[in-house]
């Protein structure tokens, strides 16, 4: 059993989870950032690896990741970072990058480095369902990484309850169609897609990304699924604090606090 299904039976109810583009701000941050995460008890951590083509990402993570790419990051450079991380950081921990960086690394070397520092799951968002069955998850259940998928409005409820029943993790539900990026408020449109969701009783708990800026959003996120997960919202913070990652975690989770 790994941390990211200990994290799940052992808290049952407004998980936050946090992502950051690797290599961002400052090459060498990521150790920072996720010892700053873990002191501010913040439940889990994805760590966005770098591309050139980030068809999901809105314009704050896309910038992110040119900055990061522009720095030098890479996979290798990653995993570099990450050796020993199990040391200090006990949360768990994601990886999420898209298809094309995976598999130029090779997607069996990429689980078994991922295994090696200590990676609980990987997001690949352009990696379709199918061809995950087919070809890749095998190779993932061998090195015990958790591969999570998304699921969007669009998605109909035949593929969500194939996807809740080949994976065992949780699902990251796409709070719309859209690009990442922070917004004020979930409209009833999409409320009534989480209350959709949640009334299908699936075996593998949500967590709502794609919008989550503040106290409002974050709360209709805890009220209609296990969790919530915050990307660009801190990337604008540590484009305001690039010098301070203490001070940019600490503005985002007051921001995230309700008033």
């Amino acid at each position: 059993m790994n941390r990211l299904h200990n994290l799940f039976q052992q808290k049952n109810a407004r998980i936050l989870s946090v992502y950051f583009t690797a290599g961002f701000p400052q090459l060498n941050d990521t150790r920072e950032i996720l010892r700053q995460l873990q002191a501010h008890h913040v439940d889990m951590v994805e760590i966005g690896i770098p591309f050139s083509d980030p068809m999901a990402d809105g314009v704050v993570i896309q910038e992110s990741s040119h900055a990061a790419l522009q720095q030098g990051m890479s996979l290798k450079k990653l995993f570099e970072q990450l050796e020993g991380v199990r040391l200090e950081i006990d949360m768990p921990l994601i990886m999420m990058g898209y298809l094309n960086p995976i598999m130029q690394f090779g997607f069996e070397s990429f689980c078994h480095k991922c295994h090696a520092v200590g990676i609980d799951g990987v997001i690949i968002p352009d990696l379709p369902f199918n061809e995950y069955l087919r070809d890749y998850k095998l190779v993932a259940d061998t090195y015990n990484l958790s591969i999570i998928m998304l699921i969007t409005p669009q998605t109909d409820e035949e593929r969500i309850r194939l996807i809740d029943s080949q994976t065992d993790s949780f699902i990251y539900m796409v709070s719309s169609a859209a690009t990442t990026g922070a917004q004020k408020s979930f409209n009833e449109e999409k409320q009534a897609y989480f209350r959709r969701i949640k009334a299908m009783q699936l075996k593998n708990p949500q967590l709502i990304g794609f919008g989550i800026s503040n106290a409002e959003t974050l709360h209709v996120a805890f009220e209609n699924a296990r969790g919530a997960i915050v990307g660009s919202q801190f990337i604008k913070e540590l484009q305001l604090s690039p010098h301070n990652i203490a001070l940019a975690v600490e503005q985002l989770i007051k921001r995230l606090s309700p008033q």
